[in-house]
């Protein structure tokens, strides 16, 4: 069987292609509200654990955000995503919800580590400087240095989300029509796995390949931004 007529039973009989194109638009969805759930859940996280007592040691609370990075970053995201599909969230069938709050948590624990270096990474003196403008130590926080700790943290920022993205490919697992689902079920319909999986491999591609280009853009205004 020639490479075209493979092309399509896999993508033009039956209108297949549009299977394709829901399926990226689930792992899409998935990944922009797992993405949003995992900066506020990192940026938070981080800021526990960089928050001290007065005699200079991590509180409570900054222990359970240690713990929790520790623990997510330790286990398989397919577990975390069962765990809470068949456990945590058992009573609720809505697959976007679930997945984007389990895909949330786990790029939470990474996005933390990312915006704690950022905040590092600012110069000290920007929080004295604050405070000498009579700012409270949280609007120091929120006004001057987050902003410049985001800047810093937009890099590896953009390669979390393509990660994220990449990993959203195991949703298939509760039961969602992903991309990556859609592939395996045309291949299992049309007796023949070549086509629809190196098809999906092409879309993936192409869609980091779009994201790769558009982040380095914005990487390269704001620095244009700084230089002004």
């Amino acid at each position: 069987m020639s490479v075209s007529e493979l092309f399509r039973i896999a993508f033009i009989e039956k209108d297949r292609w549009k299977l394709y194109l829901q399926g990226l638009g689930i792992t899409i969805e998935v990944s922009v509200f797992a993405a949003l759930i995992g900066l506020v859940i990192g940026t938070i996280a981080a800021l526990l654990k960089l928050h001290t007592n007065r005699e200079g040691k991590m509180t409570i609370l900054g222990r359970i955000a240690d713990i929790y990075i520790d623990v997510i970053r330790g286990t398989p995201s397919v577990l975390q995503l069962m765990i809470m599909w068949f456990i945590i969230m058992s009573n609720c069938r809505n697959g976007i919800l679930v997945a984007s709050l389990s895909f949330g948590i786990n790029s939470g624990a990474y996005v933390a580590e990312i915006i704690r270096a950022g905040i590092l990474a600012v110069d000290p003196g920007q929080m004295e400087a604050g405070r000498s403008l009579g700012l409270s130590r949280f609007q120091t926080m929120r006004y001057i240095i987050l902003p410049q700790a985001f800047k810093n943290a937009l890099p590896p920022l953009c390669n979390e989300f393509i990660t994220l993205l990449k990993e959203t490919a195991i949703v298939g697992y509760v039961g969602m029509s992903d991309l990556t689902r859609v592939a395996n079920q045309i291949s299992s319909a049309t007796y023949q796995a070549f086509m629809p999986l190196i098809g999906a491999a092409v879309i993936y591609l192409i869609v980091v390949k779009i994201l790769t280009v558009l982040f380095g853009r914005l990487e390269r205004r704001m620095r244009q931004g700084d230089n002004r």
